[in-house]
């Protein structure tokens, strides 16, 4: 993942892009709320070079949380594991990208 305490897009390794594919259509499925939008992206994005704007991974890792919430009584542990990975997989991305920059110099 690359990042920089001014980025406005995100480039996500691309096993990370389409595992997010493969959960937000899950999550369009049960009509999670706002998961339409980032499954579109996160499709084009699977497609070229996996950058996406930061609102956008946002909104799909809050999505991804919403969907292991509703699942969780009917989907294997291993199943419920994977999806909350990747939302925070996704979460920690936008948090990198939002912190600012460490400097060498000691203060």
């Amino acid at each position: 993942m690359t990042s920089s305490s001014f980025q406005r897009t995100l480039t996500l390794p691309a096993t990370l892009c389409e595992q997010a594919v493969q959960y937000l259509e899950q999550a369009a499925r049960r009509t999670v709320d706002g998961a339409g939008v980032p499954l579109k992206a996160f499709r084009a994005a699977a497609e070229g070079d996996c950058t996406l704007p930061v609102s956008v991974v946002e909104q799909a890792a809050g999505c991804l949380l919403v969907l292991a919430t509703e699942t969780a009584q009917s989907v294997r542990p291993s199943v419920l594991r994977a999806t909350i990975g990747v939302a925070l997989c996704l979460r920690d991305a936008v948090e990198a990208v939002r912190q600012p920059a460490l400097t060498t110099r000691f203060w």
